[in-house]
């Protein structure tokens, strides 16, 4: 099967569960969570700098899809783009009400390090994603929003534009500025521009 097929057949696969959802299949509602919780948990973490907060925005999420999976539209937009936007709302409300960003856990960049493994490397890779990860949430949310869709989490720029309720132009030129703001952050923590891109994957 073609890559192109194998998306179809996951958004043919989506689109069914939130119509059994919608008819009050819980065994439906718990695949979709399944299936959606991660990505959904990484772009609230990475927009609110809290692990704590970003469960809370998933949980938030997922109780407007049990309410209200009859409203989407598969037409309109691919389901990931859907819980994005939910998302999206939920954590800028958050923010609003806080009037500050959550300062980032301190240990939600770190990784346990393998018995062979190289403790310096690992520590100075270690350190520089808390870099990574602190200058991404410093980004303005207009901006942190299309990085963290687009370069983080892989969201067409349709689909994006779709979450964001914006022109496909608007994204691209958000992100362009995204990822020129992104590095000249890194570039005063002492950061090189190669560096960020070689890490910006591993920030999720």
């Amino acid at each position: 099967m073609s890559d192109a097929a194998d998306a179809g057949a996951v958004a043919l696969a989506d689109e069914e569960l939130m119509r059994q959802t919608a008819a009050g299949d819980r065994h439906a509602f718990a695949a979709l969570y399944q299936r959606h919780s991660a990505s959904v948990f990484r772009f609230a973490r990475l927009m609110t700098g809290s692990g704590a907060a970003a469960e809370d925005v998933v949980q938030e999420v997922f109780l407007v899809v049990m309410r209200d999976a009859s409203r989407f539209d598969p037409a309109r937009a691919s389901l990931s783009s859907y819980l994005y936007g939910i998302a999206r709302h939920h954590t800028r409300r958050r923010l609003v009400r806080q009037r500050r960003f959550v300062a980032l856990e301190a240990g939600d960049a770190t990784h346990e390090a393998a018995a062979d493994s190289d403790p310096a490397g690992d520590a100075l890779r270690a350190s520089e994603l808390r870099r990574l990860r602190r200058a991404i949430v410093a980004l303005p949310s207009r901006y942190r929003e299309v990085l963290v869709m687009c370069d983080l989490q892989d969201l067409s720029y349709a689909d994006a534009a779709s979450s964001l309720g914006c022109a496909i132009g608007t994204v691209r030129s958000r992100l362009h500025r995204a990822r020129e703001l992104l590095k000249t952050k890194m570039r005063r923590t002492g950061a090189q521009a190669t560096s960020v891109q070689r890490s910006l994957r591993c920030a999720v």
